[in-house]
């Protein structure tokens, strides 16, 4: 039996940590992976997680919530709810709207929607560290 290991953490576009080990076993390759998902709950429903904090980046890159739905390959109404979800639920706003005007409207985050990504991908990056040295694990499966 061959094996190898290999580790990737927190892939930009998706958000998520894992570990992989593949190995041949009896003339089959097998890939197992190591995943976790990282979701800030309140009051037992779902506040912020991957989808939300790809949309605040992508918002931040492009000033457009509509171009960063777009690239997500999402509507502008479900991309809209979730800003304004988020607006709603943290105890500042996230996101916010500039009207209309000579070039048309804008889109920035706000320093705490800045924040909250930073903070979310550091977490992301330091729980991905650990779940990256403990895939021995998938050894056993």
């Amino acid at each position: 039996m061959q094996a190898g290991l290999s580790g990737i953490c927190l892939q930009v576009s998706k958000l998520i940590c894992y570990a992989t080990y593949s190995n041949s076993n009896y003339g089959q390759k097998q890939n197992k992976e190591l995943r976790f998902r990282l979701w800030i709950d309140i009051n037992g429903e779902r506040f912020f997680g991957p989808g939300r904090a790809e949309l605040l980046h992508l918002i931040q890159q492009t000033g457009s919530i509509s171009k960063a739905a777009r690239k997500m390959g999402m509507s502008y109404k479900k991309a809209w709810e979730m800003v304004d979800e988020m607006n709603e639920m943290a105890s500042t706003p996230y996101v916010v709207a500039q009207k209309g005007g000579a070039k048309g409207g804008g889109t920035e985050l706000t320093k705490a929607g800045k924040q909250m990504v930073r903070k979310y991908n550091q977490l992301l990056r330091r729980i991905g560290s650990v779940i990256k040295k403990q895939k021995v694990i998938l050894k056993l499966v």
